[in-house]
């Protein structure tokens, strides 16, 4: 399970859960990614306006991505607080981060320097990569799988004991519950109809 904080992007559904399977050394890997709404900064503070719905899911996350875009500073500028807030909530947790700079194909529009991304990345203990989704999603997905490989190992390391003790219900896929209730719908029509009969 990670969560991505993407501080660039308002287009997406708030909220939105996505689920993909794929294979890390042999085993297969179920991962859900939770992209938690827009973030930022309260009246040109260091302190960030933040909703409940990203509190849970930074609870239930077993690695980060944070993601700006190379052509907004602003996007940049969130991160830092951003990850001082999950640091409040997980203090003493070794949580696998990325930081993922997106828009690299817009380098005629950048603002934010690929040294000042690698500098942030080492303060907040984290891999950077520079990517840009449009033009070449195999970036992404490289990123993506170095971070499932680092909480693929942190989990290992723990030898069966819960993570942080926490005992926290993680969300279920909307697409899933929309089975789910579609399933339901059919079986009790098809009751209704076989009572008429």
């Amino acid at each position: 399970f990670v969560t991505v904080t993407d501080a660039n992007d308002l287009t997406l559904p708030p909220g939105a859960l996505y689920s993909r399977k794929f294979t890390i050394d042999g085993e297969q890997i179920s991962l859900q990614v939770q992209d938690t709404p827009f973030v930022s900064l309260e009246d040109d503070t260091d302190s960030i306006c933040c909703q409940e719905q990203i509190n849970r899911s930074i609870y239930w996350a077993d690695g980060f991505v944070f993601v700006y875009s190379i052509t907004d500073y602003e996007s940049y500028r969130v991160i830092r607080p951003l990850h001082q807030h999950i640091r409040k909530i997980h203090p003493n947790a070794n949580i696998p981060l990325l930081l993922m700079a997106n828009k690299g194909d817009l380098l005629r529009a950048r603002q934010v320097s690929s040294k000042e991304g690698l500098q942030l990345a080492g303060e907040l203990g984290g891999t950077y990569y520079e990517v840009s989704a449009r033009e070449n999603c195999e970036g992404v997905h490289e990123a993506f799988q170095q971070l499932c490989q680092e909480v693929s190992r942190m989990i290992g390391s723990c030898n069966g004991e819960k993570r942080r003790g926490l005992h926290l219900v993680r969300p279920k896929s909307p697409n899933m519950q929309d089975l789910k209730r579609r399933l339901k719908q059919a079986l009790t029509s098809k009751g209704k109809s076989a009572t008429t009969l």
